[in-house]
This record gives C-alpha cells, structure tokens and sequence, in this order.
C-alpha cells in the first residue's frame, strides 16, 4: 500500500508538533510552511478546516491512508463505549505502533518495515502485516533470524521499562505483552479525538 514518504519536517511544521519524533527544524521554523514564511497573513480556520487538520494530524501520526483510517473509524463506531476513545484505542493495538512502544524501532516507520520483513512474530508466529489488530496477552517479540540486528539493537538500547502502563518488556528474551488497550489518559499522542469524530458524523 501506498506511503507518504515526503519530507517530515514540512509535515510537522504544519500541525506544529513533532508528530514523527524530535525536529530541530520545528526550533528554527516555528511557524508553518509556505512560500512567504511567517510574513504571511493567514485566514482564520473554519470549524471544519480544524476538524479536518485534527483527523490529518492522527493520520500522519500513526502512518494511515484515508481509507484505512475511515475503515478504522467505522469499527471503532460500531463498538460499545467513547468512539474518540475506542479509535485511539485500536490505533495504539496496531501491531507496527506495538512495535514501535516497545522500542523495538525507533519510529512508526521503521516498526512497520520490521514487520513487513517479517522480523516480528506474535505468540511464536511470523506476522507481516503491520495494521494486525493485537489483542490483550499477545505476545509481540523479535524473531530468533533478526535478534542480532544493529538497527534493532541500537533501538532497544534507550528503551526505559514500564514506559506504558499497558505494555510489558523482557529485554532478555527481546518479547513484550500487550496488556491490555490502554485508557486514554495514558496515550500521550496530542489528538482531539472528540473533532474526528465530529467531521466523521457529518
């Protein structure tokens, strides 16, 4: 499936936060993009423009296309409970965005070529599929082939045990346990759930 790989930076300045991890480039251009730079005079943001900034900034955040987004969204609608919730809920249960907790890798992106190169296996089993929903005890660790890897080696070198409350790390066998779906107080992504769910019930 198709992925955004143009400049990151450019895209984080627009919602200005790092959404992929620390940017210097957010320091030197505190402002959003654009031909004229800060200088320019910007219009005020409708309702919908912020609503739709907000489902934008989730999407670029976890690595979705418009219609796996929608698709998720549809799921976590026809669920029991807050839909905003539920939707960040599923979205943490991806197995590339386990990956990337855990600190197997260092970003979303990087976790989801580990898991496209089959590196990953949950409950002793190869899985590729980085949008694998994973559910509570899946076990998710680094395949017996792919445990003397630099990348992953030097990702798992700055991991903090018992960094989220819903996850679990054995540094030793390199497998984590996905505990539980996380609460949303615990999930520390910057999104207002609350304006997705609005612009989708239009």
């Amino acid at each position: 499936m198709a992925r955004y790989t143009g400049p990151t930076s450019k895209i984080a300045r627009r919602f200005g936060e790092p959404i992929f991890g620390p940017d210097k480039a957010l320091q030197k251009k505190a402002y959003p993009p654009g031909f004229h730079g800060k200088n320019k005079r910007r219009r005020k943001v409708s309702e919908y423009g912020t609503q739709l900034a907000e489902k934008q900034k989730a999407k670029f955040t976890y690595g979705l296309l418009e219609r796996q987004f929608h698709n998720l969204f549809l799921t976590a609608s026809r669920k029991k409970g807050v839909t905003g919730e539920i939707l960040l809920q599923l979205l943490e249960a991806r197995l590339d965005n386990v990956v990337y907790r855990l600190g197997i890798a260092p970003t979303r992106a990087a976790a989801r070529q580990l898991v496209s190169h089959c590196h990953i296996v949950v409950n002793g089993n190869v899985v590729n599929i980085p949008s694998y929903t994973l559910k509570p005890s899946d076990l998710v660790g680094v395949r017996e082939k792919s445990k003397s890897l630099v990348a992953i080696a030097d990702s798992l070198q700055g991991v903090r045990p018992g960094r989220y409350s819903w996850l679990e790390w054995d540094g030793a066998a390199m497998v984590g346990k996905f505990l539980n779906f996380p609460e949303r107080a615990d999930i520390p992504e910057n999104i207002k759930e609350q304006l997705i769910v609005e612009l989708y019930s239009k």
